[in-house]
C-alpha cells in the first residue's frame, strides 16, 4: 500500500487513479496523518444495450394514473 500526501494525489490524480485501476490502494495523508483510502469501485463496467430485445415497456406506459392513485400522489386522502 503506497501513501501520498494531498499536494501529490492533487498533483498526480491520474496517475494514481491508473494505479488504482491496476488494483493498488493509495492512503491519501495530511502531515502525514492518514486521512482517505483510494481504492477501485468492484463491480461490473456498465454495457450499454445489453438489455436489448430482453425488455417490453407497454403501449400504455405514459398514460394517466386512476384517479384514487394520482390523490395519492398529490397529498389527496386515501
Amino acid at each position: 500500500m503506497t501513501t501520498v500526501n494531498v499536494h501529490e494525489a492533487k498533483t498526480h490524480l491520474s496517475r494514481l487513479l491508473e494505479r488504482v485501476e491496476g488494483g493498488e490502494e493509495i492512503i491519501i495523508a495530511r502531515s502525514g496523518r492518514p486521512v482517505a483510502r483510494l481504492t477501485a469501485i468492484a463491480g461490473k463496467a456498465r454495457e450499454p444495450g445489453r438489455l436489448h430485445g430482453r425488455l417490453r415497456v407497454s403501449e400504455d406506459f405514459d398514460a394517466s394514473l386512476p384517479a384514487e392513485v394520482a390523490e395519492g400522489f398529490e397529498g389527496g386522502e386515501s
